[in-house]
């Protein structure tokens, strides 16, 4: 075990889905995996393994922000093994040609948190995701005729910022979708040299004012699990 993952050696396998939402957890388990078992209930972060198309695959909530997958990922991968991670979330829309319900693939994420600037002494770190992921994601996204977009996102530390058009900066940049872990998880998979992509659908839109619901977000949005899964699988 580890300090906040009560599963032992050998439970979680080497891929790994990665939602926010334990709930979301939860429900790819129930839905997508096969003799899924849980392995994890600590902070109700819920955790669990089965296979999919006769592959071994786990899946864990991370809980909302950098912070809080930082202490996951960091212990999936150094005490637990495991290899190919993926963030399936939920993200805002920052173009106008980005629809809700889209996909997003990010292929770079920035971000407003301080927390590479502390760990690279000042200096700046691109976080960037597995190139070998995202191929097979995008597509698995285009066989399955999924609207689908691969482009910069940003990673914030504070979903009620100060600034309410703060993100026009990031979209004038070009970056598509803005969520809250994808720049750690990049970073941390580049440190301990494992694979890792973030696979979003946009669930609300600060362009247009469109968003979904917190059920949809949990329970639908089916076409990004079964991205996240076949981006994982062996090949």
């Amino acid at each position: 075990m580890s300090i906040h993952i009560a599963a032992e050696k050998g439970q979680i396998a080497e891929s790994i889905l990665l939602p926010g939402d334990p709930l979301r957890a939860k429900f790819i388990a129930e839905n997508f995996l096969e003799g899924a078992k849980q392995f994890n209930a600590v902070r109700n972060m819920f955790g669990y393994t089965g296979t999919y198309k006769g592959e071994r695959v786990s899946v864990m909530g991370t809980g909302m922000g950098m912070p809080s997958l930082s202490i996951y990922v960091n212990e999936l991968i150094r005490d637990y093994g495991c290899k190919k991670l993926v963030r399936v979330g939920t993200c805002g829309g920052l173009k106008a040609e980005v629809k809700v319900r889209d996909l997003i693939l990010g292929i770079s994420a920035s971000t407003d948190s301080a927390v590479n600037q502390v760990r690279f002494n000042g200096m700046d770190y691109a976080p960037a995701p597995s190139f070998d992921l995202l191929y097979k994601a995008y597509n698995a996204a285009l066989a399955r005729k999924m609207p689908v977009h691969v482009g910069k996102i940003v990673s914030s530390d504070s979903f009620y910022t100060e600034d309410p058009d703060q993100w026009k900066l990031w979209a004038k940049f070009g970056c598509i979708g803005v969520e809250m872990e994808a720049a750690e998880l990049y970073t941390l998979a580049s440190k301990y040299g494992v694979d890792a992509l973030c696979v979003l659908t946009v669930s609300d839109h600060l362009v247009t004012g469109e968003a979904t619901t917190s059920a949809e977000r949990e329970q639908t949005f089916k076409a990004m699990l079964e991205v996240g899964l076949e981006a994982v699988l062996a090949k």
